[in-house]
């Protein structure tokens, strides 16, 4: 519509801003909001257009980027309140680039304290509420984006995901999260590590590959970057699907899930049979994941934060603390043996996709909870050891290094929203949003809005 001058860009800005300034004090998901500058950048967006300039991919669309992003001159907390105040000088490379394309920043979308948890709340803004039922949780550390894009707030978002920040905040609140390969999306200058990855989120699959297609891209200051050009997911993602083999998980060696995400995800089954895949039972081998995963993990929070925790361990959250110590007393034997199970699996999955094309499962274990409730403690009976226990089903596949993607999936009883989980080859990417898109086209279950929207409570923070 921007591009065929039936809308200006200050006029979507100024859309966007009115259902922020009317829904977002009940949700709590955009936490700094720069209107006069938006406002400024579409001004000068429309300005460009008028005179024949050239526009980007993005030309005119605003949008928010996730608290634990840089962005230059606006307020970068990372949640924590030792940045409660921190204007960083410099963007990060995802900002850079989807201003170029031509986005307008609105502001910042919350998250947990140093993305710790797949639970949004911080002692800067307090809890971001999930726009289904706001005495439940929205998921972390993408909540706040995921929570703007379900309430129409923005129209896509960017996020990072370790153990599942793109993907659970997405089921959780009935919008795409993609985790790209790792190095798809190139993060911070000098990592090794195949772990975390930066990702596009969006209310559909196409708006999700339209963001991938301006971030994505090679950088030489990323050893792990995927030298291919992000344009390609600018496409049309329709195909036939017919034959495709898909693989069903089985349970991901006795991982506990609440029986009514067992229900939702599972009646998608016919679905993929319905478009003509071939669905059969079969996963990769999970053994040994839990500790090798954390302990890496573990290393990577220790890297980043146990200066600051050591001096000031009153103004960083136990959890974080907890990742730290815990680095502390894995041995290098530990580590070890950690990078050798990440070696294994690969070379397993490699051969598990020889056989299959897709790998479904859910999301998440558990629909969302109380958002007074820091992180589940049990699931289904059995007890969770530490506060990422319930996120196994994301983490699991976080260690494939494949891409993988949350689309809506459906609906609990009490009309909670409930991811599915696709995963794709090793750097499959493409293929991957193609099948997600006939998922999505096929169920339609991403349409469903949240009742904020239409009736938003007020007094709500």
């Amino acid at each position: 519509m921007i591009r065929r001058r039936e809308v200006s860009a200050r006029e979507v800005v100024d859309a966007h801003l009115d259902r922020i300034g009317r829904v977002n004090p009940s949700v709590n998901a955009i936490v700094t909001l720069v209107p006069e500058r938006a406002r400024r950048d579409a001004e000068h967006a429309d300005a460009v257009s008028k005179r024949g300039g050239t526009v980007g991919a993005l030309h005119g669309v605003p949008v928010a980027h996730k608290d634990l992003l840089d962005t230059a001159g606006i307020r970068t907390t990372y949640g924590s309140p030792l940045f409660a105040r921190h204007e960083p000088d410099t963007d990060a490379l995802i900002v850079t680039r989807m201003r170029a394309a031509g986005a307008i920043t609105l502001g910042k979308t919350n998250v947990p304290e140093f993305g710790a948890g797949s639970q949004t709340f911080n002692p800067v803004f307090g809890p971001t509420r999930n726009p289904y039922d706001l005495t439940r949780t929205c998921g972390g550390s993408s909540g706040g984006a995921a929570v703007a894009l379900a309430c129409g707030m923005v129209p896509i978002a960017d996020g990072s995901d370790t153990g599942g920040s793109l993907r659970n905040p997405a089921a959780f609140c009935n919008v795409v999260g993609l985790r790209p390969s790792p190095g798809r999306v190139p993060g911070a200058p000098g990592t090794w590590s195949p772990l975390t990855v930066g990702g596009p989120m969006a209310r559909t699959v196409a708006d999700a590959a339209l963001l991938l297609s301006v971030i994505a891209g090679p950088d030489a200051r990323h050893p792990l970057s995927i030298d291919e050009s992000g344009a390609h997911f600018h496409f049309p993602l329709g195909r036939d699907v017919t034959g495709l083999r898909v693989a069903w998980w089985r349970g991901l060696g006795g991982v506990p899930f609440e029986p009514e995400i067992r229900r939702v995800v599972n009646e998608s089954r016919a679905v993929f049979e319905s478009l003509g895949c071939v669905v059969d039972e079969a996963e990769p081998d999970f053994a040994g994941i839990d500790d090798a995963f954390l302990t890496l993990r573990h290393l990577a929070f220790h890297a980043e934060y146990a200066p600051l925790a050591r001096a000031h361990p009153e103004l960083v959250k136990d959890t974080v603390r907890w990742e730290i110590a815990e680095a502390e007393r894995r041995t290098s034997a530990d580590v070890a043996r950690a990078l050798a199970r990440q070696a294994r699996l690969y070379d397993d999955v490699r051969r598990f996709f020889e056989r299959h094309d897709y790998f479904v499962l859910p999301v998440t274990q558990v629909a969302p909870f109380d958002v007074s409730v820091p992180y589940p403690t049990v699931i289904d009976g059995t007890p969770m050891a530490t506060y990422v226990d319930w996120m196994r089903s994301c983490w699991y596949v976080s260690f494939m290094a494949c891409p993988a993607i949350s689309v809506p999936g459906g609906f609990t009883a009490d009309g909670l929203p409930v991811g599915l989980q696709i995963v794709g080859r090793h750097r499959g990417d493409w293929g991957l949003l193609q099948i997600a898109h006939a998922f999505e086209q096929a169920t339609g279950h991403g349409k469903r809005r949240p009742p904020v929207v239409t009736s938003p409570p007020t007094g709500r923070s």
